[in-house]
Parts: structure tokens; sequence; C-alpha cells
């Protein structure tokens, strides 16, 4: 019988874990041929043999490994404990027998933690290409029994396989690197490793032709790795080593739009054909680049980029893809004939959103004009965004990869996470890998190090993060803060990392490692996003049955949309209770020590069966209502608020859905577009939908992108009788009038966020004791911040957000100071009139409705239209009891 499963677990060179009868004789088996079976109670294939003693887990191994911490430890007799590294250059098998000598258990064994133990010294080894005059490859093979560098002559003639001349590479048996070193002339030219290694799923010893996992380049299509100094002057485009940073600023500080490379541009008819989806059009001067300087001039710290790492779906080369043929504009507005015409060329078109990683520190080739021109474009566009004023954020992904195909050929079993039977966890979508094991862990770090130092990228989002241990995390972090100006080129400190903080899969509750998750992050300055206010505001969740949940954002206050999934109105009412007490651990940074006036802290207010509040600084918290999961805000508005809720209204609702962000403690993060009511037609999950449902529109006279036809079936069927009444109503496309209203009051919030320090007060402390949530009416929440010593110009900063379609009024004297270091409220003597006004820019706001907030003196009230955030300011005198 063959062997196909590996269920027993090699964790250190003394140990084996394994759930087997512990009163049966163990050993390991193993072969540099491979060739064993199972067959009539005997091992076949001439196996050479480990013995295994009974044992018990020490302690330390039971907290590395806690899923095993069940299973029977065996222990490697000394006698044979020489005879590891050569039984891990080979197949290797635990057996039992039982009294008898009868073999009544096999498996086939897992790796990773006896490669980790013996070869501990790798983790410092430099791998990949390095070296400046005098090129150097190396390559982490430890299970392989030789390795072999590929040279491929340069140009075309690399893809037929000619001018291929086969390199001896020297194996270090302390680390089990294998490198060679080669002449200046090698650089440019295009190689691959021959790795010839017992391959597990094959059962036998094979040569496999790899990439390099430590790519700097490759071919296009990532056929082949390409040896590159990124340091030579032809990948740098003009003034790249004087390129000029925006300041800096600490994480609760940032606001973060949430962009697509090939959506920022695709539409834009200011830029040539050539350079539309492409790094280089963030170098010219387009429509897309105007609105981004204006951003920037607003506040907008930060532009995220969507995966702009070599990914596997989408042909590098123009020549190689193939767009729609369908004249989709035509069609009627709630047709399902537009999905049908993107969905026959998704495979092969020029869109994907990037989240299947090929070579994890490679630019993707599709993104450059020219394949082969990738680094310099990529550093290009990084230059052309610094001159707009804004730092660079990737989104990076190295908890999974698009395939087994590059990783596990070199040391089969290790780098991607294994199950309990030996076959790849994919519980993140894909082939998920495994960076809870040193040399992936090292990829991680290495990688994201050169991206910061090489490419001047000054921020990194995770995808999926709680798939990571913390202590990868915290490793990136470390290597990050060592980078200096001096000795770089790069500010390491001032490298912001945040991410993806779920809790679910094989990893889940810390089942492998403590794991990079929201909860686990507290104290650590490393981001998470703070999901719990995006559905407070929106409604319901993302995986909703009925999309007609309506939350703070989308009509529960007050504007029922009849939906039978709201619930009664004594529901209603309890749940809107609820969301406005998320909501309100939102805007402190979702602080889990904070107290609400109810007397709960942020621990104890739970959403989704976690807790709202989970930080110890509010930087740690990245707070958003949309990204590019799930449907835009503006789709979601567009299910949840009544169908026959006017165009400006919808304007508000969007606006006071985005305010929840803008104006919250912590980083605030924005999907592109939504300033500007983006729709993607109801899609909830673009990331296969070509250029058409994934247009980012910057001429209003286009629309906003809704109406572009039912969303494609695969994601969206479900929905598709919700969708296609809206989508057919024409008053529910906005015109400009609407995206330009939209755009105007998004740039006044990022301008109110950065004119004073109540937004960013930086620290817990701070937070508790000048942020407060006076008593207010229902679908109502006020937000007061003392600012006296703080800002120079205002004593305080009040803001109030009135979900509701009736205007508000909202008392001065219910508003109270924190005092959370002494466990009590105090109340606050709010001065006069003439002490308190709306803010400036509000004043001064192309809004007619927002200027209508204002302070009345004689019910010493503030009064705040309907659907509108108000922000007011106190200025003249210190408030009493507010705290010092």
């Amino acid at each position: 019988m063959l062997l196909t499963e590996a269920r027993a677990h090699w964790i250190d060179r003394d140990t084996v874990a394994w759930q087997v009868d512990p009163s049966l004789r163990h050993v390991l088996a193993f072969s540099t041929e491979g060739g064993i079976a199972w067959d009539d109670g005997e091992l076949t294939g001439g196996p050479r043999l480990i013995r295994l003693t009974p044992g018990t887990l020490t302690g330390e191994q039971r907290r590395g490994w806690p899923h095993l911490t069940s299973s029977t430890a065996l222990k490697v007799d000394p006698r044979d404990a020489g005879l590891a590294r050569e039984a891990l250059r080979g197949q290797v098998v635990a057996a039992a027998r039982d009294a008898s000598g009868t073999v009544v258990a096999a498996t086939g064994v897992q790796i990773p933690g006896v490669l980790d133990d013996l070869y501990a010294g790798a983790a410092t080894a430099a791998l990949g290409p390095t070296g400046r005059i005098v090129p150097k490859l190396a390559l982490w093979a430890p299970t392989a029994q030789k390795v072999e560098l590929a040279l491929y002559g340069r140009g075309r003639t690399v893809l037929s396989g000619r001018d291929r001349t086969v390199h001896r590479m020297r194996r270090d048996d302390e680390t089990g690197v294998w490198s060679v070193h080669g002449p200046p002339t090698w650089w440019g030219r295009d190689y691959t490793f021959l790795v010839t290694v017992y391959s597990p799923g094959r059962g036998e010893v094979v040569t496999h032709e790899v990439t390099d996992p430590y790519s700097l380049a490759v071919a296009p299509d990532g056929v082949r790795s390409r040896l590159v100094n990124l340091d030579a002057a032809a990948h740098k485009p003009p003034g790249w080593d004087r390129t000029a940073k925006p300041p800096a600023v600490p994480q609760d500080q940032a606001s973060i739009y949430e962009l697509h490379v090939r959506d920022f541009s695709a539409s834009d008819a200011t830029l040539p054909e050539e350079r539309r989806g492409t790094y280089l059009a963030f170098a010219d001067d387009t429509a897309g680049m105007r609105e981004l300087r204006a951003l920037a001039a607003d506040g907008l710290t930060h532009v995220h980029l969507l995966p702009v790492f070599d990914f596997a779906t989408v042909p590098e080369r123009r020549a190689d893809r193939a767009e729609p043929g369908c004249d989709l504009a035509a069609l009627p507005a709630d047709s399902d004939r537009q999905q049908e015409c993107v969905a026959r060329t998704a495979a092969r078109d020029s869109f994907n959103w990037g989240y299947d990683p090929l070579h994890y520190t490679v630019p993707e080739g599709s993104y450059a004009t020219d394949p082969d021109d990738r680094i310099k474009e990529f550093r290009a566009m990084v230059a052309g965004l610094n001159r707009a004023g804004l730092r660079v954020v990737m989104d990076v992904v190295y908890n999974h990869a698009h395939s087994t195909g590059v990783l596990d050929p070199i040391v089969p079993g290790y780098y991607h996470r294994l199950l309990e039977d030996g076959s790849v966890a994919t519980s993140t979508c894909c082939a998920n890998t495994a960076p809870e094991h040193t040399m992936m862990g090292k990829l991680v770090t290495d990688s994201i190090v050169t991206w910061a130092k090489h490419y001047k990228v000054d921020g990194f989002r995770f995808d999926l993060m709680g798939h990571h241990p913390k202590a990868n995390i915290l490793a990136v972090r470390q290597a990050l803060d060592a980078l200096t100006v001096a000795k770089d080129g790069v500010d390491g400190k001032s490298v912001i990392l945040y991410g993806e903080g779920w809790n679910f899969g094989e990893v889940a509750n810390d089942a492998r490692f403590e794991q990079a998750t929201q909860v686990n992050l507290a104290g650590t300055g490393i981001g998470t996003f703070a999901d719990g206010l995006r559905d407070a505001v929106r409604g319901g969740g993302p995986f909703d049955a009925d999309p007609r949940v309506q939350g703070f954002g989308s009509g529960l206050a007050g504007a029922p949309n009849g939906a039978p999934a709201n619930g009664t109105a004594e529901e209603q009412r309890a749940r809107l209770a609820a969301y406005a007490d998320v909501i309100r651990i939102g805007l402190t940074g979702s602080l889990r020590d904070y107290v609400l006036p109810s007397g709960r802290k942020g621990s104890e207010i739970m959403h989704n069966g976690t807790p709202a509040g989970y930080t110890d600084a509010p930087g740690e918290a990245v707070t958003y209502v949309d990204a590019h999961d799930n449907e835009t805000l503006f789709d979601a508005l567009a299910y949840k608020l009544p169908p026959a809720t006017p165009m400006d209204d919808r304007v508000r609702m969007q606006v006071l859905s985005l305010a929840t962000v803008v104006l919250s403690q912590g980083t605030a993060f924005v999907h592109a577009g939504s300033e500007r009511l983006r729709s993607k037609s109801f899609d909830r999950n673009s990331y296969d939908s070509g250029d058409w449902f994934n247009r980012l529109l910057w001429d209003c006279s286009a629309g906003n992108g809704f109406g572009a036809g039912l969303p494609p079936r695969a994601e969206n069927e479900a929905r598709w009788p919700y969708a296609r009444a809206l989508l057919g109503d024409a008053s529910l496309r906005p015109g400009c009038d609407a995206i330009n209203a939209c755009r105007a009051r998004f740039g006044e919030l990022l301008r109110i966020r950065h004119s004073t320090p109540a937004f960013a007060l930086g620290s817990a402390e701070e937070v508790r004791r000048r942020l407060s949530f006076p008593e207010s009416a229902d679908g109502v929440i006020t937000m007061h911040v003392d600012t006296s010593g703080l800002d120079p110009r205002w004593t305080s900063v009040t803001v109030v957000f009135n979900a509701t379609p009736s205007a508000c009024a909202q008392a001065m004297a219910q508003m109270t100071a924190q005092g959370m270091d002494q466990g009590m409220d105090q109340g606050m003597d709010l001065p006069a009139g003439r002490d308190v006004t709306l803010h400036p820019v509000q004043a001064a706001s192309g809004d007619p409705v927002v200027r209508e907030s204002a302070f009345d003196r004689a019910t010493r009230t503030l009064m705040v239209p309907a659907r509108t955030v108000a922000v007011f300011v106190g200025f003249g005198i210190a408030h009493p009891g507010s705290r010092k």
C-alpha cells in the first residue's frame, strides 16, 4: 500500500509526535531512493531504520505544538540520532509493530519541525540573488539530493530553452543552503534551479525545475527568475535616489485610500491608452492624479495599493490578453448579459485583484507597459505618489500562494501548512503557507524589508493576518525598525503595519500558535481592521441572505425599508441601541478599556461573538465602512435605504457613514471612490469581474458605475432578486451634482480631521481622559473631545452624528468628561453661545444644510439638521470639570 498520508510529526531532532498506540514498537524508516510501501504487515523497499522509544512532550514542545499535545511522544534513540540529516533527504515513514513484529500502522511524516531544528543556522543566511559586481545565488533546500543552476540566455530565446547552461551548486551541510557564484556577465540573465529531491506526492525522487522564491525579477508571466541588482541604474527612474517622502505620520493619524492599480486609470481618458492600467499612470498629470493630489491637500496621507507583487492570474503581455467584445454600455442597466460577456474573457483579461501570489518580492508585470521594465515603472509609481504628497502602502499576501508549484517543489512538505493527514490546508482560499515555520517566516520578513528598502514602500497591509503567528508579524516590525536613513536610506520606524486580524480556519483560537488576531495584537502598535463599526454603520453583515438589514447609517434610525429581515419595531430599536454602542467604541479606536456611559467596557461590547473593543491604543484600530471586499458603501445603502429615498438624502447618508471613519480615533481607511459614490453594480466580490464592474470613474458625467448590469453570477446570483429592480431604477444613478457634493463633503471631513488633534489623541489614556459620549436621542451619537491645553485654537470639539430623518437638538448641559481615572463622570458647564460655533470648514461648506447647524443660546443646545454630521468647536475659556 502506498503511503499517501502523513500523520506523524517529526517536531525536532529528538522527538516524533503521532496519534498511535504507545504500547507498540515504533521506528522511522527511510530510503534516499524512495519506494517504501506497507504490504502484508511489512515495509517494503529495503528501508533503513531509526529506532524510537516512548517518551513525553516537554512543556516547551507542548507550547510550540499545541495541536499535537494529545499525540504519543516518541524519542529518537540516541544511537540513531546521527542518521537524521541523511533520512530527511529521502522518503521518511513512521511505522509501528506489534509484539509479533507485524507492522500494524504506517504513515508518512511531516518534517518542518525537525528541519527548523537541524538547520537553524539558515535563519540568518542570505538567500536569493546578492552581490553588486559578482553575483551570488543561494537557495535553502536541505532535503535536496542535488541542486543545480540553470542559466538562460537573454531575450526571447529563454522561453524556448536554447542557450541554457547548467552549473553545479555547493551545499552547506550546516544550513542546508546551496549556493553558486558567477561572473558579472550573469547579470540580466534568466535562471531557474534544478532541484533533485524526494517528492511525497510522486512517491519517488524527481528533479524539479523551479524559480527562486527569493526572486527579485522574473521573465514575463514568472516562467523564470531573472538575475538583477536592484541598485543598478537601469532599474531606476530619473531622480529615484533623490525621491523626497511626504512627512511620516503616526499610525493613529494616518488616513488611507485603498486603490487598485488598474482601477485607477483603466477608464481615464486623460491618459494615453498604452499607459492606462499601469504603474506609469501615477507618473502623469491625469484626472486621477489631479484627484489624488486634491485628496492629499485635504489631508489624505496614504494610498494603499491592492496586490502589486507578481501574481498568477493576468497574462503579463498585452498581446496575450483578451477583453470583452460586447458593447457593454449599450445593454440595459438590469441585464444579465454584461456579466455573461465579462465572464467569457475573465481568465485572460487584464483584471484581477491579485490575491494569488507567484513571487512575493517581484513587482507584477501586467501593470508595466513592458513587463521587462516592471522594477523601474513600479518605482516611478511610488515616486509619483510621493510627489503628490502621499505615502504608499502595499497589500501583501504571504498567508497563501496561488498553488504549491513555486515553494513546495523546493522543500516538499515544508512551506505550506499541512492538515492532520498531511494534505495542504486551504482555509484562506488557496494553498496556505506556514509562516510559523522558520524559513517561511524568514521569507516574509526578508521580502518586506526588500520592499521597504529598495522600493521605498511606507506601509504594509497583511492579508488574512490571523493566519500568521503574532511572533512573525512582530519579527517584521523589529526588522523594519532596524532600518535607518543613514544605513538603508529608509526610516523603518515610520513604516506602518496593519492587517486582517480574523480568527478562523485550522489555526483558529490559537490552535497552532498565538495568532496575529485583533485581540492578540493589543499593545503591539500593529493595526487591525475594526469590523464592528463597519457592520454597525452599514447594518447586518457581509454574508446576510437578505442584504436589506439596516444599520445606523442605512436607515435603521427612523427610515425603515420594510424588509422582514429587520425584525419588529422593538427589535429594531434594540439593534439600533446596540449598534450605537459598537460605533461609540469604534470612535475611540476600539479601545478595550474605554468605559461607555452605560458602565460597560469596550471589551464587554460584543460584535459577532468577539469584543468590539480590543485595542490598547487607538492606532491599533483601522476604522472603515467599506473596502474592496463586499459591496461598496453606495451599493450597500442602495440595498438598505428605502427605495424611494431621494438622491440628496443618499448622499447625506453616505457622508454620515464615512464621517464615522474620518472623525474616529485611530487609522481612517476608505475604499477608493467611496467619496464619489462609487458603485460596482452590487458586485460583492469583484476580484475577477473585469474592468467593467470595477470602474473608478473620475469624470462624473460617466456616472458612478451603478447600473452596469446584474453583477457576475458566480458570486452574486442569490442577490439578483434584490438587485434587479434597483438597477433598473434610473433615480438611483447619481449625476454630477450628487457625486461632486459627496466628494466635497468628504474633503471637508478630511480637513476637519487634520485641523485639530481632537481626532488623534494618540494614547488610550488621553482618549479616556478627554473623549466622552453625552446622552443623545435614538439615532444620534454625540462625541465630545476636551482639547484644552492640546489645541491652540479650540478648547473642545463636539461631533453630532444625526442619522435620523429629522433635525435633532443636543443639549450641551448633558455633556460630561469621562473621568476614567476616577471611575466616575463629571459634569461640564460648557460656555455660552459666543464660545461655541460650527467648525469653520463646515461654516464655509458648499452644503447649505450643514450650514444650518447652530448653537441655540436660549436653550443651550446644538441644533443639527436631519441626516447630517456637524462638528462644533469651543473656544475662549477652559471648561470647568475637564481633567488635566
